[in-house]
């Protein structure tokens, strides 16, 4: 079992944290914290619990890499933690390790946040629905995802949800399995051929490769050049500290609106405070003003 340090933090201090490894890059304490005093100068601050007294607290904690689901249960629910999110490589143990699923969390068999309630852990996916809320302004009708891993899946599962079509490409044809039962596929090799002469036409371009950790583009410049000049939104779920990732750069280039994993990230966690925070009903406009604001606050910490 873990060693629970952070019992009694404070006893009237409502503390939340990110989990992960590594996790010391990560921006969520900085824009949950920063939303948290935001709100403290907005009239929507009556629906928050517990900010009225500025006793609310965001925080990190890097758990060990061989963690299984029985010890992250012990820890959060033993801790003063009132709510966690959790990325990498804990998601899915954290699907695991909750009594209860909610939304879309149930078919993508991952969590990225957890809520305590009466001493029982609630488990959401906020990445899904924080990428659906960064793109359903565009109605796409035609969404090619590059990748296959399980962000990737994440995705293809609420666009499925939605009933927007669907294309996935990725280099290993193996990987594409998993996608065949509802989505188009095309080996990435065949996708950069077709775009070379012809391209297709995709309302969105979803780059869910790993190619921007290492500043690289996930397929020729000139293929991925041809995909984007058709497009309306280019989407890197990556994100660089400093600058444009590669394939945003190239988006730029293009003259093509694009958005990267900060956005993503920005949603994700707006949606994510709700449901850490929310303490009574509220109709769907105050809701919508509520988290616009917490969107505005979030994007402002991190510059976007």
């Amino acid at each position: 079992m873990l060693h629970v340090g952070i019992k009694n933090f404070y006893h009237n201090t409502r503390l939340f944290a990110v989990l992960g490894n590594p996790i010391s890059h990560s921006l969520s304490p900085l824009i949950h914290n920063y939303a948290i005093n935001a709100l403290m100068d907005s009239k929507m601050y009556k629906y928050i619990q517990g900010i009225q007294n500025s006793q609310t607290f965001y925080t990190r904690f890097c758990l060990p890499l061989e963690l299984n689901s029985n010890a992250l249960y012990d820890f959060i629910l033993q801790s003063d933690l009132l709510g966690v999110n959790v990325t990498v490589p804990f998601k899915e143990i954290a699907f695991e390790c909750v009594n209860e699923v909610v939304g879309i969390a149930s078919d993508i068999k991952a969590v990225n946040t957890i809520v305590k309630r009466d001493n029982s852990l609630i488990g959401y996916n906020t990445d899904a629905e924080g990428f659906f809320a960064c793109i359903e302004s565009y109605q796409p009708k035609n969404v090619l995802i590059l990748g296959a891993g399980g962000s990737a899946k994440s995705i293809a599962i609420m666009l499925d949800y939605h009933k927007i079509p669907f294309c996935v490409a990725n280099r290993s044809i193996e990987k594409l399995a998993f996608f065949e039962k509802f989505a188009k596929t095309i080996s990435l090799e065949a996708l950069t051929n077709e775009s070379l002469v012809t391209p297709p036409k995709y309302d969105i371009v979803v780059n869910a490769t790993s190619s921007s950790i290492n500043n690289e583009l996930p397929m020729s410049s000139e293929a991925l050049r041809n995909l984007l000049s058709n497009c309306k939104l280019a989407f890197d779920l990556m994100y660089s500290k400093n600058e444009l990732t590669e394939f945003c750069k190239v988006a730029n280039e293009c003259k093509v609106r694009f958005l990267d994993g900060k956005n993503m990230l920005v949603y994700q966690a707006a949606i994510a405070f709700m449901y850490f925070h929310l303490e009574k009903e509220i109709d769907s406009s105050e809701r919508d003003i509520l988290f616009r604001e917490i969107v505005a606050s979030m994007n402002y910490a991190i510059g976007i």
